[in-house]
């Protein structure tokens, strides 16, 4: 390493050399690429419907509605107004925050048998090209394996890339909740892979569900694999913007605002992922425990204390991630803020052994996996910290057995 390589010039021609990227983007492409217009998408179709809709001759309540309110009135009902409910409006109610979990598990896999149909026809369009009757049939399978028996599958909405969140284990019993939240290029083909299985969401919380049993076995947990918001396309412009990290953040506080019961949650954020938690972090509720980052661009501040969260504050980063080599920075609306693994951010720096890259960090048997299973399950004395004499563990004491 050269003296230039750690002095503030190189941060600042790496700020300009990024700036003018995105500016050579927008000259040949355009804002407006940003901005896609589309009619009804098949969710606001069933929302639209929804409002509409009357159940024993009263109106159905606001599908925006707070979660209590929604909770209740699923409650009022008997099980065949329910089930009625599940037949006629599947995507609102498997994506409706407040509805019984069952339910919404339900109503999605009627959700996946319609899309997988309408994907079914498009394999033979004839007005499809080639490449379009193959897309097809990739949405097709897909949808087919999310209908596997005993999958419980939280939200979903097939338009575009589409989004989807998924549960491992019970959710409504469980004593710690862990929330795994993905980064850029993740969609519904992406949303679970055969090969470099776990630098998928799916992966990521099997593995991270896996661990925590293994470190309390003692412990109730359940972990949602959650690709319920658009995230960006690739290293462009939404990237190094928050705009998608702004709509996820509504998204993700949502999601939290509406689980059962009130044992605590743990939110494990990779890379863009973390984007998206550090402008959520200030409005999340106070049962959000944790908010660990690994492989982060930054979390939209300068400093931990920044982000106004009551939740302890986690960051890793293995020696070989290439996010490393991002410019650390906000300048107009572009980058994402301070480096959460650096002295001055704040945040309890843990050991990211093993991890091998940017996409490695949930992979068994590394100790960036066991440090989110030991934060999952509450048992703080046991994480490996970066650095040493413990000092990420400054102040804490353990609440579940190791």
């Amino acid at each position: 390493m050269t003296s230039f390589d750690t002095t503030p010039q190189l941060n600042v021609w790496r700020a300009l050399l990024a700036l003018a990227v995105v500016f050579v983007m927008l000259a040949t492409t355009g804002w407006t690429a940003l901005r896609n217009q589309r009619g009804d998408t098949p969710l606001q179709a069933s929302l639209s419907a929804w409002e509409d809709g009357r159940i024993g001759g009263h109106r159905l309540p606001d599908p925006q509605s707070q979660p209590t309110k929604l909770a209740r009135f699923f409650a009022s009902l008997t099980e065949r107004d329910r089930a009625s409910l599940v037949r006629k409006y599947p995507l609102a109610v498997g994506n409706m925050n407040g509805a019984p979990l069952e339910l919404r598990y339900r109503a999605n896999r009627i959700a996946l048998d319609q899309a997988r149909d309408v994907e079914r026809e498009r394999m033979h369009d004839g007005r499809l090209t080639p490449a379009g009757k193959h897309e097809a049939g990739r949405r097709m399978h897909r949808f087919e394996d999310l209908m596997e028996k005993g999958r419980h599958i939280l939200a979903f909405d097939p338009e575009g890339s589409g989004r989807v969140a998924e549960v491992f284990g019970d959710l409504r019993e469980a004593e710690r909740v862990s929330v795994v939240v993905p980064g850029v290029d993740t969609d519904l083909l992406t949303f679970q892979r055969t090969q470099r299985k776990y630098a998928a969401p799916v992966g990521m919380a099997e593995s991270l569900y896996a661990a925590e049993r293994a470190a309390s076995p003692s412990t109730r947990t359940a972990v949602i694999a959650w690709a319920d918001y658009t995230a960006p396309s690739g290293l462009g412009i939404d990237s190094a913007t928050a705009m998608r990290a702004e709509e996820g953040a509504v998204r993700l506080n949502a999601l939290v605002r509406a689980l059962p019961g009130s044992s605590p949650v743990s939110l494990f954020c990779h890379s863009y992922g973390s984007v998206v938690c550090g402008v959520a972090a200030h409005s999340l509720p106070g049962r959000v425990s944790d908010i660990a980052v690994a492989g982060s661009p930054g979390m939209r501040v300068e400093k931990a204390a920044q982000l106004h969260t009551t939740a302890r504050v986690w960051a890793m980063r293995d020696a070989d991630d290439w996010i490393q080599d991002v410019p650390y920075l906000e300048v107009g609306g572009l980058g994402h803020g301070a480096d959460p693994v650096s002295a001055g951010f704040g945040a309890r720096v843990l050991s990211a052994q093993g991890a091998k890259g940017h996409a490695g960090y949930f992979e068994p048997g590394t100790a960036s996996l066991m440090n989110f299973a030991e934060i999952g399950v509450g048992a703080y004395r046991s994480v490996h910290c970066a650095h040493e004499f413990g000092v990420c563990r400054t102040g804490l004491s353990g609440t579940a057995a190791a």
